[in-house]
């Protein structure tokens, strides 16, 4: 650990409960009404009144941890298909905007109804069902957000052989005036179908945004407990976007969020010379797979059971304690070299001091070793120091390709507000 005497710099907060996990009513009440009420992460393109009746027989049913997740999802599907009934008959009217945002809405509760993670088979169902009325609303847009299939060309055996990704280019972008890309790595929990909320403000600054999943997430055709597999996946990914004339191949950046920024620090160092900037947003490398940070994660600020997810997220399944005991020798980034590597992306570390989910320690540590990098540190703020680490980022990647605007015109384009 990085703080003075062996600890984390949250070390006297470990022991902690969070009150959200006594119950799903304390999870609503104290974790979820307001950013549901905002439309904000988790509930990205949802509104809270859609919840309600699902929020009210969870309640009754008196849910709470370990949950029965095939039990805890179907409870969503009835809202969900509801939203999506509404969403069909108005596209079958010709009301395309009424149908995007229906379709949106119901894909916020399927969301919700596989998250964490698609661990149980109603949840897969869900990932399934929810994936295709995103993409159904996003593309029923004035700008719509278009699914690409790039090939997985540096696959090995056992992989996918695609890259399903969310693509959305700006007007002015063209094969004689190609523009920036900000290239977005999803985290544990928050796949294409919720990182798309950031497509349409890059959109009107000018950039074009690619979104995809981190392996052992979504659809990421990277073998999960392979610790090279993301080196093939971003070549792959690279190449294709080499091949896009209204891409800028000199300025291309990416903006990864939580355990994507664990992703993000490797990428810099492993392609350093197919980047202009990296950013990695509440991240970890190295701490976040120490055995008495994994043994406390699933009492602190994440939702639910934040060691069992990130188990099931690196190829584990059910084995937790496999994970515990084997993901520190196997997947840290200063154990492999990776941090000190004499190469590394102009790189960009940002997170909350009092992150309970990855500890700050790893970015203290990153800093300690290999090419320099920047950093901004939000104080007594946890996990992804956000909303103002939002802006801290959005400034620098606008000073990194030139960009004349304004960082809260374009965060206004993030909460969701129905308007039917």
């Amino acid at each position: 650990m990085a703080a003075p005497g062996g600890k984390f710099f949250i070390q006297e907060k470990l022991k902690a409960k969070a009150k959200h996990h006594e119950s799903y009513e304390q999870l609503w009440e104290t974790k979820w009404k307001q950013p549901a009420k905002m439309g904000v992460y988790p509930f990205m393109f949802g509104t809270a009144s859609d919840f309600d009746p699902i929020v009210k027989e969870l309640v009754s049913k008196d849910f709470k941890e370990p949950y029965n997740w095939d039990e805890y999802a179907k409870v969503y599907f009835p809202q969900a298909e509801k939203l999506k009934r509404i969403a069909q008959e108005a596209e079958s009217k010709g009301e395309e905007e009424k149908a995007s945002e229906y379709y949106l809405r119901s894909s916020a509760v399927y969301r919700i109804a596989r998250f964490p993670a698609p661990r149980s088979e109603v949840q897969r169902e869900a990932w399934e069902l929810g994936k295709a009325c995103c993409i159904k609303g996003l593309g029923m847009r004035e700008h719509p957000v278009k699914e690409v299939m790039v090939p997985h060309t540096h696959r090995q055996e056992g992989e996918g052989e695609h890259i399903p990704v969310y693509h959305l280019l700006p007007e002015t972008a063209s094969k004689d005036s190609p523009v920036p890309t900000v290239i977005i790595f999803t985290g544990l929990d928050g796949y294409r179908t919720e990182l798309a909320v950031w497509m349409e403000g890059w959109r009107r600054v000018g950039l074009a945004t690619i979104v995809l999943e981190i392996p052992g997430t979504g659809d990421c055709p990277a073998e999960a407990s392979d610790p090279t597999s993301p080196d093939r996946l971003y070549s792959s990914l690279f190449d294709w976007v080499d091949e896009q004339a209204e891409l800028d191949k000199q300025k291309t950046a990416i903006w990864a969020f939580s355990t994507g920024g664990y992703y993000a620090i490797r990428v810099a160092h492993t392609h350093a010379d197919r980047l202009a900037g990296v950013v990695a947003l509440g991240g970890g490398c190295h701490y976040m797979f120490e055995r008495e940070w994994l043994d406390n994660v699933n009492h602190l600020e994440y939702p639910f059971d934040l060691a069992n997810t990130l188990a099931y997220k690196w190829g584990y399944g059910d084995d937790v304690d496999a994970f515990k005991k084997e993901a520190m020798h196997k997947f840290s980034l200063l154990n492999d070299g990776t941090l000190d590597r004499d190469r590394c992306a102009r790189l960009l570390l940002v997170n909350g001091t009092e992150d309970e989910i990855f500890p700050i320690d790893d970015y203290y540590l990153a800093l300690q070793h290999g090419a320099p990098k920047e950093a901004r540190f939000v104080t007594g703020v946890k996990h992804m120091g956000e909303p103002a680490s939002f802006f801290v980022i959005i400034k620098w990647l606008y000073r990194l390709f030139g960009i004349e605007a304004e960082v809260g015109e374009q965060m206004k384009t993030l909460p969701f507000k129905p308007k039917y």
